[in-house]
């Protein structure tokens, strides 16, 4: 049989297919909340030369980071001896190998037709507890790995199509919620077995020589689509500076150059900061992530999502900066946070170049909330991120309350949260006044909070834009920064106390913790605002009268 353009389609998009079945058997399997409500999760299938075919719209910052943490992973297998054999997975979390952090435990699957090696399905889900200091493993004030969590390197979690249990064990036993741990890591194999049987379904359909040239022209026609498209864009140098904000008060710079020619991409981060001694460094494939992210939303969401579309693109990252740091560093912040500044960093570079496709800053933080302790004789951990305004663009607002960039999971429904942990949401509600002025106004923020049903609840948030709010772009204003406020009762009376945005506290019965996220930055100047869309605003209580007034 010959290839021909019908049956390289046909097979990319029952790839591209497979790869969203495999999430939804993930999902479906899933034990914990994290997962199996908020879709913490992504998965992707590479072929047998690790180039990546397709993957499932799921978490930016997990997807970016795949092909290199794979590439990574195979390496340290064949250097120390770890035999890929058929009906075998391995499993990885260390960052500095799987390209994240220590929660996002990666599942690797090769898969084999008639002994031969055609391909491997892979996932990525982040495990709510994996030890560490503190429940959820996100601290703010890991000086090393090693206290961010227990740290496995590449080895078995199946063989002959068996559990390891040692593999097992290795990740349940230093978690505070061990039950979770294992339904957890038995959802990611059934996705990469679910994975595999698509695959081999094409490979039988098709056979084995016509499936690998298939593969190989997809990624050729890929190639070819992301160079036309980069070439559309005005060849030059474009650079752009952003900052994060460290814990202990000072700004991490963050600096890109740009250089787009000849249908190339080269982006380069010197004059970036250097690495921190806190967990704010992000592993160069959370680097990479930004960079595929940030291009792909730019170039059209008809190229797709495989090895061709990254190909075109070099990036330099120096080794011993915040955006390529030194193992072992700790790393858990920079995969959530840094990951987000990065995205708004090379959304600014590109505004020099093409204007009117760049929205300005979305909120630029996950938000991130970790709480746990003991009740009724169980330990427990909860994680979950909250949604921002997004920036607004050259022709719309930005977008309300919602998960933006680099993250793309879904919100935990209150009645999950209140059911399985000892926790009330008491508001949970868009922001008024959080959205940076314009004549289109970025989105507003999110008010979440959560009142402790027992004592001794271990919470930690870790955001930014609590200092620099999220910039607007073209004469736009900024959006509000993030606040989070803790409220305690203390003689009758409740006493409100604003605490950093990155941060580690004990909840006693009865306290809440509010969380006030940022709002998008504003495109254009906001005397040019059409009335109709202030009056709009007004009446569904985003903006108040009097700010209107305050901006004109």
């Amino acid at each position: 049989m010959q290839l021909d353009l019908t049956t390289t389609e046909t097979i990319r998009n029952s790839l591209v297919y497979a790869s969203e079945e495999m999430g939804i058997a993930l999902r479906n399997s899933a034990y914990s909340p994290n997962i199996r409500e908020r879709m913490d999760h992504s998965a992707a299938i590479f072929d047998d030369e690790v180039r990546l075919l397709a993957q499932a719209e799921h978490i930016p910052v997990h997807l970016g980071s795949l092909p290199w943490g794979l590439a990574k992973t195979l390496e340290y297998c064949d250097r120390e001896g770890i035999d890929l054999e058929e009906f075998s997975m391995i499993m990885v979390n260390n960052p500095y190998l799987a390209g994240t952090h220590l929660n996002d435990v990666t599942v690797i699957r090769p898969i084999y037709s008639s002994n031969t090696l055609v391909a491997y399905t892979a996932n990525k889900a982040h495990h709510a507890d994996v030890g560490g200091k503190v429940p959820g493993s996100i601290s703010i004030d890991a000086k090393s790995l090693f206290e961010e969590g227990v740290v496995i390197d590449p080895r078995y979690l199946i063989r002959k199509n068996r559990f390891v249990s040692s593999a097992v064990t290795a990740l349940s036993s230093k978690s505070r919620t061990s039950k979770e741990r294992m339904g957890d890591l038995k959802a990611q194999t059934a996705a990469n077995i679910t994975g595999e049987r698509r695959v081999l379904e094409l490979v039988s359909k098709h056979g084995r020589k016509l499936f690998r040239q298939a593969c190989a022209e997809l990624l050729r026609k890929t190639e070819q689509l992301m160079r036309l498209r980069i070439s559309t864009i005005p060849s030059g140098t474009y650079q752009a500076q952003d900052y994060l904000e460290d814990p202990d008060g000072h700004d991490i710079r963050l600096q890109v150059t740009l250089t787009i020619s000849e249908e190339r991409l080269k982006v380069d981060y010197t004059g970036t900061d250097n690495q921190v001694s806190n967990p704010l460094n992000a592993v160069y494939g959370v680097t990479l992530s930004g960079v595929y992210y940030v291009t792909r939303t730019l170039t059209g969401d008809d190229v797709p999502a495989n090895h061709g579309a990254f190909a075109p693109i070099t990036v330099h990252a120096p080794e011993g900066t915040i955006l390529n740091p030194t193992f072992p560093h700790p790393v858990a912040g920079g995969n959530v946070e840094t990951s987000q500044r990065n995205a708004d960093l090379l959304y600014r570079a590109f505004s020099r170049a093409i204007p009117d496709k760049v929205p300005a800053d979305s909120g630029g933080s996950m938000n991130n909330v970790m709480m746990g302790g003991t009740y009724k004789g169980r330990d427990w951990a909860f994680y979950e991120t909250i949604g921002v305004g997004l920036g607004a663009r050259t022709d719309a607002d930005g977008i309300d309350g919602i998960q933006a960039n680099m993250t793309n999971t879904m919100n935990t429904p209150i009645e999950e949260v209140e059911r399985s942990f000892p926790l009330l949401i008491k508001k949970y509600e868009l922001r008024p006044n959080s959205s940076g002025r314009g004549r289109h106004r970025g989105g507003t923020g999110i008010i979440r909070s959560y009142q402790g049903l027992t004592d001794n609840i271990t919470v930690t948030v870790l955001a930014d834009r609590g200092r620099n709010g999220p910039r607007g772009l073209f004469g736009g204003g900024r959006g509000a920064q993030t606040e989070v406020n803790l409220y305690k009762r203390a003689r009758g009376k409740t006493q409100k106390m604003r605490v950093p945005v990155k941060v580690t506290l004990v909840l006693q019965k009865g306290d809440v913790i509010e969380i006030r996220t940022a709002g998008g930055g504003g495109y254009g100047k906001a005397g040019t605002r059409e009335k109709s869309r202030i009056k709009a605003d007004i009446e569904n209580e985003l903006v108040s009268p009097r700010l209107i007034l305050e901006t004109c």
